[in-house]
């Protein structure tokens, strides 16, 4: 299972709002490149909402020797918009692009022209063939907007079809979902990589905030341990930091082409858990 292909580690940020804010991602940055990531990924917001910060966070990392990778989403969005967004990346010399179709904003009731993240990934190729590598995502667990799980599997591999040349998932704690999920999509005729999103757990009330926003499953055994520790962090960090560890070991024993942390701008739990595991 995904056993062909060469593992590739990467982290992902999202563009600060604020001077300060920029400062610390720089901080952070810094001390997660001694690591050697593959790259670095950058979100865009819902609707296009933080662009500009996306393009100055990626182009800043790509004038600093690294390989950057924009999130664009298109839902809410036109052609036009999309192009410009585009001929913005490749005239920065950007060659790696995660497709989405995103959340429209708060109050935006027309979802836009490409409706759809395999709509934008045939955009991509449509205008630009293949300048830029594809990355798409993933949902082991299946989207919470899915119908069912059927519809859910379709959708990716119409991602795929549509020219995606690989993914990255959301985050979860069930090992097994994602080799089910992989299994499912072999038995497609689909085989590219399909990378493990990863989310170090430092706040249980933020986690869970963030599992209920986006439908990634906390495992009850590990909700209740961790609401055991109530305001106990260090607590909560240290049982975290062995039970991402050791799905992570897992992951990448059964084949996982590498991790993709989802590092909150922080680079302390996820190089931590980057160490144990020796990459």
């Amino acid at each position: 299972m995904q056993k062909d292909f060469t593992k590739k580690f990467s982290f992902e940020f999202f563009p600060p709002k604020t001077s300060e804010g920029m400062a610390k991602l720089r901080e952070t940055r810094i001390q997660l490149a001694q690591l050697k990531p593959a790259f670095f990924s950058v979100t865009f917001g819902a609707g296009g909402s933080t662009q500009d910060g996306t393009l100055t966070t990626v182009l800043e990392i790509q004038s600093e020797g690294y390989k950057a990778a924009p999130h664009l989403s298109c839902i809410g969005s036109t052609r036009e918009s999309i192009r410009g967004i585009l001929n913005r990346y490749k005239a920065g010399d950007i060659k790696h692009i995660v497709a989405l179709r995103g959340d429209l904003p708060s109050g935006m009731a027309v979802a836009g022209e490409l409706a759809h993240a395999s709509d934008l990934v045939k955009f991509i190729r449509e205008e630009h063939g293949d300048h830029f590598s594809i990355e798409v995502a993933a949902y082991p667990e299946y989207h919470p907007q899915a119908r069912n799980a059927q519809d859910d599997l379709r959708r990716f591999c119409e991602k795929v079809h549509a020219g995606a040349n690989s993914a990255m998932t959301q985050y979860f704690y069930n090992a097994d979902a994602y080799f089910h999920f992989v299994e499912q999509v072999e038995a497609k005729g689909i085989n590219i990589p399909i990378v493990p999103g990863v989310m170090p757990i430092g706040s249980f009330s933020q986690l869970a905030r963030f599992s209920d926003a986006c439908g990634a499953e906390i495992p009850r055994w590990i909700r209740r341990k961790m609401e055991g520790f109530g305001d106990d962090t260090a607590s909560i960090r240290a049982f975290g930091l062995d039970v991402v560890t050791d799905m992570c070991e897992k992951l990448l024993a059964g084949g996982a082409p590498g991790l993709h942390f989802y590092t909150l701008n922080q680079a302390g739990l996820p190089a931590t858990i980057w160490k144990r595991l020796g990459i």
